[in-house]
């Protein structure tokens, strides 16, 4: 039986990297397989683009920017995600394919089309199952990542709010698949929303 796949999505700054990581104690507190994995990165590839990408130092065009995502992407889709899913495993993510539309196409101006066959290409098709937005307004998730400054968090503030903005556009054309969530809400309450989310999905699985 195929796993499910699980992906949280947001500006810099939004919580999502902490929301990931408690929803994963809850996976293995209830012995449920499960495996975590972030973008870029999540193999030897993608962690070395993933250092290019988020270096200051590096001066990127926004098609080398996406190209280098998708080459992690690529990695990541065949050589984790997809065997882990058909062994049955939970997968949760930290961003996927909806980072790029945010930020590269909505943030940076890529063409959306562009971005969208790219992601089909890298990833065999794989669509999330579910994904939680955690969204925040781009002032307040500034202010939260103030001592923070790898390449994309450097960027200016009104191009998070495109991105903040390109997510919420992804998530009403898809209100099946995303879940949004009030990123300056009560950090328990969001995890208790996204744990009961998650365990329903896993109940409604092995029914």
């Amino acid at each position: 039986m195929r796993g499910l796949f699980i992906t949280l999505e947001g500006i810099d700054g939004c919580g999502k990297s902490t929301q990931t990581e408690r929803l994963l104690d809850h996976l293995q507190g209830e012995g449920i397989k499960c495996l975590l994995i972030r973008e870029p990165g999540g193999t030897a590839v993608g962690e070395d683009i993933r250092k290019v990408i988020l270096d200051n130092h590096y001066s990127l065009s926004l098609s080398a920017e996406l190209l280098l995502y998708m080459a992690a992407r690529a990695e990541l889709s065949r050589r984790v995600i997809i065997p882990a899913l058909l062994s049955g495993q939970v997968v949760l993510c930290d961003r996927f394919t909806d980072s790029t539309l945010a930020y590269q196409g909505y943030g940076g101006g890529a063409d959306l089309n562009w971005i969208r066959t790219l992601n089909h290409q890298a990833t065999s098709g794989q669509i999330p199952d579910r994904t939680f937005l955690l969204d925040l307004q781009a002032e307040a998730a500034l202010e939260r990542r103030k001592e923070k400054s790898d390449r994309m968090e450097s960027k200016t503030l009104d191009f998070h709010r495109r991105v903040r903005q390109g997510y919420l556009q992804l998530a009403v054309s898809e209100p099946q698949r995303f879940v949004v969530i009030d990123a300056a809400a009560n950090k328990d309450r969001i995890e208790n929303l996204i744990w009961a989310t998650v365990k329903s999905l896993i109940a409604r699985i092995g029914s």
